[in-house]
């Protein structure tokens, strides 16, 4: 009996974690004030140089927020660091949502070719105003050259869609 009940309680929640799939896939709105404050909001590097992902405008950008404890965001991020480096005229971006700390533990053991910049759990709001509700990670935003949104992802990512969707930016 508890065996059944716990099956049916993981397929509803696979039910509703497709459903928040979808609909962010299906594009919920993201205000232009939540976005303009993404590009404009300062954060410290590893080093503690202060960036504004303004610095990139003019390119093709993707941003992954992740955090060291968050299992589909580490295996990520190779494939992530691999786009970057096949995709130059592409800048990849990673916010993370944990501490600095953790986050230089994290590279020495997985290096990461693009910025890394952090924004610790103050990050779970701006991922709610950015359409994601729940606040779930990994969550990427990829951005046109122009600023435009052009899609989010809340899960891990597909690499072959992700490609597929750099390859067209950087076209």
């Amino acid at each position: 009996m508890n065996r059944r009940l716990f099956l049916h309680a993981g397929a509803a929640s696979a039910l509703v974690m497709a459903g928040a799939h979808r609909a962010l896939a299906q594009g919920a709105a993201v205000s232009s004030d939540a976005l303009k404050a993404l590009f404009e909001q300062p954060l410290p590097d590893l080093e503690g140089r202060s960036h504004t992902l303004s610095e990139w405008r003019g390119r093709p950008m993707v941003v992954n927020f992740w955090a060291t404890w968050c299992a589909p965001c580490v295996k990520e991020m190779p494939e992530l660091d691999a786009m970057q480096k096949s995709h130059p005229k592409v800048q990849f971006v990673g916010i993370g949502v944990d501490s600095t700390e953790n986050m230089r533990k994290f590279v020495q053991r997985v290096p990461v070719s693009y910025p890394l910049l952090v924004m610790g759990t103050s990050a779970i709001d701006v991922l709610r105003k950015l359409g994601n509700p729940a606040g779930g990670l990994p969550f990427t935003l990829v951005f046109n050259a122009d600023g435009r949104l052009n899609r989010k992802v809340l899960g891990q990512i597909d690499a072959a869609d992700l490609e597929r969707t750099v390859t067209g930016l950087a076209a």
